[in-house]
């Protein structure tokens, strides 16, 4: 019998992906997999229109987020939701916070650049085609593409070394406890993403995972597009250890040269439907926990 496979950790154009929610599906779908989760950044806005291709493509669509948080000195940690209810009120007001700081902080960087190309005897490019061309939340990535279509670049690589680096402006984050209650109350479990892309050694990451354990951390997406074998059979020992649940996605956003594919990150992934069984027990179980 063939292994039933999922990628729980998929971007779409509400975030900072290249396509929309439902094309997203249809990739999950034809890459044959039996479950997926679009984890927007920050941004829960997809969902129902990727439920509702899911549902008429017969492929499970699990609810997922992925937040940017912070603990102590770390910054830019990635936190995943899962299996929360996407209708939830305060999740979606605290959301609702961040996108619009989100989309203020985009629109400044869209004025920086285009302070740089104008210094460079350039034409500035057009922040309301950028927002129509996004469909939900402007990410850089979006701003790259204008850049590339304005001809101002060759590649999305060189839009961020010449422009979008430079002209960056800082990110809000959420405090790790805080996001991770968050997606408690609203029925979830929380899942720490790729885990090598945190910067701190290999020696300190079993600390972390402590310390984020008390926090109430739920899981760890031990297949990731950041590990390899080895490392992945690493991260699921450590999370074994600690009673926490294990997950994986390939962190697919479509941009060129990503070198990812849905479903199987680098070539390497596969991930098993029992991950989308666990994220179920584990919301479940926080959901009885608060009554």
């Amino acid at each position: 019998m063939t292994q039933k496979l999922v990628d729980l950790h998929l971007h779409s154009t509400c975030s900072d992906g290249s396509y929309p929610p439902a094309e997203v599906v249809r990739m999950a779908a034809g890459a044959g997999l039996a479950a997926m989760a679009l984890a927007d950044h920050d941004n829960i806005d997809g969902i129902d229109a990727a439920m509702a291709a899911g549902a008429e493509l017969g492929i499970e669509v699990i609810s997922a987020v992925e937040l940017s948080v912070v603990w102590e000195s770390l910054q830019d940690i990635h936190l995943l939701g899962y299996g929360f209810d996407h209708h939830h009120a305060e999740l979606q007001g605290a959301l609702k916070y961040f996108r619009e700081f989100r989309e203020t902080r985009n629109e400044q960087i869209v004025v920086r650049v285009n302070e740089k190309l104008v210094s460079e005897g350039r034409q500035p490019i057009d922040l309301e085609a950028v927002k129509q061309k996004a469909g939900g939340t402007i990410g850089r990535p979006h701003i790259a593409m204008a850049l590339l279509e304005d001809g101002h670049v060759s590649a999305k690589g060189e839009a961020f070394d010449r422009y979008l680096v430079p002209c960056n402006v800082e990110k809000r984050f959420f405090p790790i406890a805080e996001a991770i209650e968050l997606i408690h109350r609203a029925g979830g479990a929380a899942v720490l993403a790729h885990p090598p892309f945190i910067p701190v050694e290999r020696a300190e990451f079993p600390n972390l995972l402590d310390a984020f354990v008390a926090l109430g951390l739920d899981g760890v997406e031990a297949f990731n597009s950041g590990a390899t074998n080895d490392d992945i059979d690493w991260y699921i020992t450590q999370a074994r250890r600690r009673g926490l649940i294990v997950t994986g996605g390939s962190d697919f956003h479509g941009i060129e040269g990503e070198g990812l594919v849905v479903g199987g990150g680098r070539g390497n992934l596969k991930i098993p439907y029992a991950c989308v069984e666990e994220i179920r027990q584990a919301a479940e179980k926080r959901r009885a926990a608060q009554g």
